[in-house]
């Protein structure tokens, strides 16, 4: 349930900075190129509005030279310099997946894994106008190269199997590296066993085999029909002696029908439909089944430890064959497990066991790492009330210790380096008196010792390494602090030099004002709560201000602003006297698990508890506050909970705008509603909806809803409407023909919310 808004957030604190940024924000951005040896680099930075710097930078000294004098003469040379930059190494080991080399080229090119530490590993030869699948993993990095050792391209391999043209060489006399066109491809999967002799395949929902040397075909299995099938990729044992395969009963389609009123191509509306499983639909479910290969034999596995599986994923052998491992994610989220199955006898048991009394959070805290040549786990876990890491002995399910530990968060993990036993992650909460959305890099020995924080500021940062990892460049902000960029070591995070400091000066004295960070006490009286205060361009101590809060309550994340930009989006409001506001209230995510917890079967409090107390302390503090005048509005889930303002908290909001919203959890997507609301179905889901609620409305309401919204079930909206006719409740209600989620985003529909909350409140003329 992202909103259509979310697209433009930022990216652990990475600004995005718009063309007006670019006109008033100075030294704000740069782009690192790192020499051959790793020890220098140089940047190009913007100074005015047609000015820029050049700037050498001497990383184990320490020192910054600008370069200006030689720009003139050679700019050419830095360029080349740039474009010529050795390649960065693999930062990640994620999900495994495969890559389709194809050679374009008139001769052959060697394929060379850049490991951890950036250096050159081959993996062989592809020659001229031929193709090669290769093995790999997410994260990884990839490097091309011709029979001189020259670089051609180079790139990271996704999460998803893909397809690299290799398509001209580099000129001689000016090398490049660049990066290949990826395409989505299904997975290899062509059934061979490693060793060769045998291939596998599905045939009328059976498995079978044939041995390569003879042709001979048999099947291994002979229960497979339609409704229950095996199917999809075939996992062979190292030794190539067993198969695993899953065998899966399909979902129940539940079709959505929606109508385009006005095509562009004919006078007659279209009827669109599609396929959007809703929460207790009757989902796909898989199993693995074993099979040995020589004697036909399938070998029974109990499934008592994945009875009722949401999603059975990342199947991996053990390097010596002995067992087979997945994930087994247990349909209402509140079981995760790392299921080990003895592949003689098929026992299994369960090496990590994941339980919560409420949920876990598998769509945004998951992490697992299997170390196969130490024989152990990394997993990320909330079982102490805090996102953290934690080291399991992957034979005994024995947890060896708690890796990171602490009233702070891992927000994701960066890097694993097995050979050092180190763990890079970004983190948030971790430095005192900060607030705690601040993310920073830091790195810990795999037994919890040796935790360094490798940022240093008072703001959200993004980090970008040298190719060997000795160094990175640090860039950090907040939303009333524009962007510094540090050069640090990574042996201990200490600071090299500082490299640039944005210049704002001809941003502030255009009269442009940041955001004011405003913190207050939470429903139990000592959670802080976070927010942002974006005042009217026209604000005026003496008078009281309407006020407007923009919200999005999703569960899977935090959503405030935490890093420097110039334009909030909030302009036309502002323009017309109203002070908006945002806030992260309990239930959205990035905090403790009892934060978290409170969305839990409860996605009707949206945190309003928090919000309202926040308003009233801010209020307190600020007079120019009128919190007899108090709108809301938000799109998707913000559409949800800005309409259930007006109906459960209508003494504090007195109007409220939502756009596309999920308005009955029952009508929305099922992997995002189950994930907060829980499975099976309850009375929960009703009690909460806004369709049941309607009848309860005070204040003003305006709905917005795209007629094409695929993200969305448009009924959701439609379906409020007649509550609130039968109810007999005044609203506004805009449909937008041929358009889909995020209708109101439009010019139109902005338009129309301003002017819905100037009718609404009336503020005084700016």
């Amino acid at each position: 349930m992202f909103h259509y808004s979310k697209i433009l957030m930022l990216v652990c604190g990475v600004a995005l900075v718009t063309q007006a940024a670019e006109q008033r924000v100075y030294r704000d951005r740069l782009q690192a190129h790192w020499l051959p040896g790793n020890t220098q680099l140089w940047y190009r930075v913007q100074t005015g509005p047609k000015a820029h710097e050049y700037v050498f930078v001497d990383a184990v000294a320490g020192q910054r030279t600008l370069t200006n004098a030689t720009v003139a003469a050679g700019a050419t040379n830095l360029h080349a310099l740039a474009v010529a930059e050795a390649p960065r190494a693999s930062k990640r080991t994620g999900p495994e997946t495969t890559l389709h080399f194809i050679n374009h080229t008139t001769g052959p090119v060697e394929l060379f894994w850049l490991d951890f530490d950036g250096k050159r590993k081959s993996y062989g030869k592809i020659a001229a106008g031929k193709a090669r699948d290769m093995s790999t993993y997410a994260g990884h990095v990839w490097l091309i190269a011709n029979e001189a050792g020259k670089a051609l391209a180079v790139f990271e391999a996704g999460e998803e199997p893909a397809e690299a043209d290799i398509r001209a060489e580099a000129p001689a006399d000016k090398p490049r590296v660049t990066a290949p066109r990826l395409k989505p491809r299904p997975p290899a999967g062509n059934g061979q066993s490693p060793d060769g002799r045998w291939q596998a395949s599905i045939r009328d929902y059976n498995v079978w085999l044939r041995d390569v040397q003879n042709g001979v075909e048999k099947p291994l299995s002979s229960d497979g029909k339609t409704n229950d099938a095996y199917g999809g990729r075939l996992f062979w044992s190292p030794d190539s002696r067993k198969l695993v395969v899953l065998r899966t009963q399909p979902a129940e389609e539940h079709i959505v029908t929606v109508v385009e009123s006005s095509p562009a191509d004919q006078v007659q509306p279209k009827v669109q439909t599609f396929n959007y499983p809703k929460p207790g639909d009757r989902i796909a479910t898989s199993k693995p089944h074993l099979f040995e290969v020589a004697s036909g034999r399938h070998i029974a596995i109990s499934d008592a430890l994945f009875p009722n599986p949401w999603s059975l994923g990342d199947l991996r052998w053990a390097p010596d064959s002995s067992r087979f491992t997945f994930v087994y994610n247990q349909r209402g989220h509140q079981v995760l497990r790392v299921v080990a199955v003895d592949a003689a006898n098929g026992a299994a048991r369960a090496l990590v066991d994941e339980q919560a009394r409420t949920f876990i959070c598998y769509s945004g805290k998951y992490f697992c790492e299997p170390l196969d040549k130490t024989g152990e786990i990394l997993w990320m876990s909330e079982r102490d009330g805090w996102n953290h890491l934690w080291l399991y002995d992957a034979q005994t399910g024995r947890v060896k210790n708690q890796v990171t530990r602490g009233p702070w968060v891992v927000r994701k993990v960066e890097r694993v380096d097995a050979e050092k036993r180190q763990v890079w992650f970004r983190c948030a909460g971790i430095v005192p008196g900060q607030d705690p959305y601040y993310q920073h890099l830091a790195r810990v020995n795999f037994d919890g010792t040796g935790l360094t924080l490798l940022t240093e500021g008072d703001g959200t940062h993004a980090v970008e390494f040298s190719p060997d990892r000795r160094f990175l460049v640090d860039a950090w902000s907040r939303v009333d602090q524009p962007p510094v960029h540090a050069l640090r070591r990574t042996s201990d995070g200490k600071l090299v030099c500082e490299l640039e400091r944005a210049d704002a000066r001809t941003l502030l004295a255009s009269g442009w004002k940041p955001p004011q960070r405003f913190v207050a006490k939470g429903r139990d009286g000592t959670t802080d709560i976070y927010g942002l205060i974006h005042w009217p361009d026209n604000f005026d101590v003496r008078k009281k201000h309407p006020v407007i809060e923009h919200i999005y309550a999703g569960p899977q994340d935090a959503f405030v602003p935490k890093a420097f930009r110039v334009k909030a989006g909030f302009e036309a409001l502002r323009a017309k006297g109203f002070v908006v506001v945002q806030m992260d209230g309990m239930g959205t995510s990035n905090r403790s698990k009892k934060f978290h917890d409170v969305c839990w079967q409860n996605l009707g409090d949206s945190g309003f508890p928090d919000r309202i107390l926040w308003l009233q302390a801010a209020a307190q503090k600020y007079p120019g506050l009128d919190l007899t005048r108090v709108g809301i509005y938000g799109g998707s889930a913000g559409g949800q909970s800005a309409l259930r303002a007006v109906l459960a908290f209508g003494e504090v909001y007195k109007a409220a705008a939502a756009d596309c919203g999920c308005h009955d959890n029952r009508m929305d997507k099922i992997w995002w509603n189950e994930q907060w609301m829980g499975w099976p179905v309850g009375p929960h889901y009703a009690e909460q909806s806004n369709v049941t609620q309607a009848h309860k409305l005070r204040g003003k309401l305006l709905l917005m809803v795209g007629e094409l919204d695929h993200n969305v079930d448009p009924a959701s909206t439609l379906q409020v409407v007649n509550a609130l006719i039968k109810a007999d409740k005044d609203f506004e209600l805009i449909v937008f023909p041929g358009t889909g989620h995020g209708a109101g985003g439009s010019p139109y529909g902005q338009r129309r919310l301003v002017d819905f909350f100037v009718r609404c409140f009336h503020p005084p003329a700016p």
